[in-house]
């Protein structure tokens, strides 16, 4: 979802909302936009490719057609285009987000997407190509974290989790570097599109990536990564998002019972092996 240089994401959204009907415009007449219109037409989710798209894939190929749901997945590979398609109905639903980065992009975009159901966790790690343990960063060492606001504080969280940095009190879904009150190896911060950090591990000597990214990135987050955020309360839970109205359309409501079934809980299980962890039930308010 980003450039090796920091674009804020005003900017971003700004040009997506231009590319997102050009992306997107060729599906505008499979009624998958607002529930109102066709809402027996097929349902076009927008999704991120790993775990995401292939998660929507599976049930659209094992589940869907015995539910009498018409589910077509459109892959992107960033983290604005989901949710401007979405917001101009080129899509009827996403799924690639959690909610402190929704209400982020809301609050900022003007946009009015709604969680529908949490699906799954992608737990944040810590990754190097130059050290085998998080001790062994040294004095002046370089870490690539995501430059997008609600995953950059949920990378610099896993740092002072891990006893690398400090944060100022009250921070912890907002914090940028600016907030660090200690930080005792003078770490360098290197603030990255969230999808090239994987890519970035030859350049710098640790790197903070989310899971579907490192997944994208051939990185195996549960042997791989030097650390990994804790799932138990952990409020980063992705899940099925649409513009706000469409909740109750019958082919939205089909898809969260499918994706929050028990065939979906052994697929995930199964197939990520613990990268990707059931996360299901209704979202934090």
């Amino acid at each position: 979802m980003r450039r090796n240089t920091a674009i804020t994401a005003t900017v971003l959204a700004a040009a997506a909302l231009t590319v997102g009907l050009t992306a997107c415009g060729s599906d505008s007449g499979s009624g998958s936009g607002s529930g109102g219109k066709n809402a027996s037409g097929p349902l076009v989710v927008a999704a991120s490719p790993t775990p995401h798209a292939q998660i929507l894939d599976y049930v659209r190929d094992h589940l869907a057609k015995k539910a009498g749901l018409d589910l077509q997945v459109k892959e992107f590979s960033d983290y604005v285009l989901p949710n401007t398609a979405t917001e101009q109905g080129e899509v009827g639903a996403n799924f690639f987000q959690h909610k402190p980065y929704l209400d982020d992009f809301n609050n900022k975009n003007g946009t009015h997407i709604v969680p529908v159901v949490n699906v799954e966790l992608e737990p944040l790690g810590i990754y190097s190509h130059r050290i085998k343990a998080i001790g062994d960063l040294k004095d002046g060492a370089s870490v690539a974290v995501p430059n997008d606001t609600t995953n950059e504080a949920r990378a610099l969280k896993l740092l002072a989790d891990n006893g690398l940095i400090t944060l100022k009190a009250g921070t912890d879904q907002t914090a940028t570097p600016a907030d660090v009150t200690g930080n005792p190896k003078h770490l360098k911060f290197k603030e990255l599109e969230a999808a090239q950090l994987p890519r970035s591990l030859d350049d710098v000597d640790a790197g903070v990536i989310n899971g579907n990214f490192a997944i994208q990135g051939h990185l195996d987050p549960a042997k791989d990564a030097l650390v990994l955020e804790k799932a138990d309360g952990n409020p980063y839970a992705n899940f099925l998002a649409v513009k706000k109205g469409n909740e109750k359309d019958p082919r939205v409501e089909k898809l969260a019972e499918l994706l929050n079934s028990p065939e979906v809980k052994t697929y995930i299980q199964n197939t990520f092996k613990g990268s990707v962890i059931p996360a299901f039930g209704a979202p934090a308010s």
